[in-house]
């Protein structure tokens, strides 16, 4: 018999590589082949060479037009019966449903479903959103049941939503703390001169406690309070909850912020950084944040699920309120001022990724998975 051979399907070429790519690599090196279905924009190249097999798959996130998503589930299947997978990893929403869909036509196959939060159309009050969400978790429950299939989650609170709300039986459930993180190379430094640089990570979604952040950093601008405050990362059209690039450019028109858009090495740029941000509504389990707490830098973020995953209040970070401006600019104040604080948080962060979120600890887990169903 040859190899037992993995494809993992995900929506876009540069997620894979961010968050999935050491896994992909940790699979081959077990012994399995390794395939990559996606949208191919500027990854691709990454993925050949780390001699993973690539397949381009036209589909878009952010829509949802009848006569488009069937063609887009015709394009699932037909290269899921071309590639012949003996299992397929689906990562987030649309690769969940429309491969979840077309495994109902391959009995044979086993299925692990990635939940990287419960996203946008749980969260959003929208109305596109309000109008999905019953369809979404009917679909969930029907799927997430299936023999051959394991569902992973990222934090407590999901797996408690998806037993409770959706009826999962804890058989198919699997927790599985975030995406993990390199630790070899996002490693504590300290920073000795300069202004204290206070950065917020993420895609650029209201959703991500932007605005807060902003309404926060204002704040402490009247009160005289000196530092930068940086966003880093890009819009995403294809989300509802994104912001335009013109209110970006506006508030660092107005002084507020230092907007810098993508910033490839993100390992350089937390050793150059004091303080991580981030405001959001709801996680699936930031990976933003753990590179953060693994270079050893405090974390300011919200008391929900995904964030408190990784802060433990007033040991490596502060949990605030969601939507609380007021909180939040008074927990940055406390850590710009505070030198000592900050480097016994970064020191209590690194800790805590070495224990509990580094890249050996989560392949190790998800490679387990792959061999229960195999």
């Amino acid at each position: 018999m040859g190899r037992k051979k993995i494809l993992y399907f995900v929506t876009e070429d540069w997620y894979f590589c961010s968050h999935r790519l050491a896994l992909a690599k940790a699979a081959q090196q077990a012994g399995y082949e390794v395939g990559v279905l996606t949208r191919v924009k500027e990854h691709g190249a990454i993925i050949l060479k780390a001699g993973i097999d690539l397949f381009s798959l036209d589909i878009v996130r952010g829509r949802v037009a009848p006569i488009s998503e069937l063609k887009s589930l015709y394009r699932v299947w037909r290269a899921y019966r071309r590639v012949k997978p003996d299992l397929v990893h689906h990562v987030a929403l649309k690769p969940i449903i429309y491969g979840g869909l077309v495994a109902l036509f391959l009995p044979n196959l086993k299925v692990v479903n990635l939940v990287a939060g419960l996203g946008v159309i749980f969260t959003s009050r929208n109305w596109r959103a309000a109008l999905l969400r019953p369809f979404v978790v009917a679909l969930f429950y029907f799927l997430f049941r299936r023999t051959n299939t394991l569902t992973i989650v990222q934090n407590q609170e999901d797996y408690d939503l998806m037993r409770v709300r959706l009826h999962v039986p804890s058989n198919h459930l699997i927790l599985i703390k975030g995406s993990g993180v390199d630790i070899d190379n996002f490693y504590p430094t300290s920073i000795t001169d300069g202004e204290v640089r206070v950065a917020l990570v993420s895609r650029m979604l209201w959703d991500k406690g932007i605005a807060e952040f902003v309404e926060a950093v204002k704040l402490l601008q009247r009160k005289g309070l000196a530092f930068k405050a940086l966003l880093v990362g890009r819009p995403d059209d294809e989300n509802i909850a994104s912001l335009s690039t013109n209110q970006l450019q506006k508030w660092q028109a107005e002084g507020y912020v230092d907007y810098l858009g993508h910033v490839n090495d993100m390992a350089a740029f937390w050793r150059n950084t004091h303080i991580a941000v981030l405001p959001s509504y709801r996680e699936g389990l930031p990976k933003s944040l753990l590179e953060a707490a693994s270079s050893g830098r405090p974390i300011v973020t919200t008391n929900t699920s995904g964030c408190k995953e990784v802060v433990e209040d007033g040991v490596n970070g502060i949990l605030v309120p969601i939507k609380a401006v007021t909180e939040l600019a008074d927990a940055i104040e406390k850590l710009v001022l505070d030198v000592s604080l900050r480097k016994k948080m970064g020191l209590e962060g690194r800790k805590k990724v070495e224990e509990q979120f580094s890249d050996a600890i989560v392949i190790s887990r998800t490679l387990a998975v792959y061999r229960e169903l195999l």
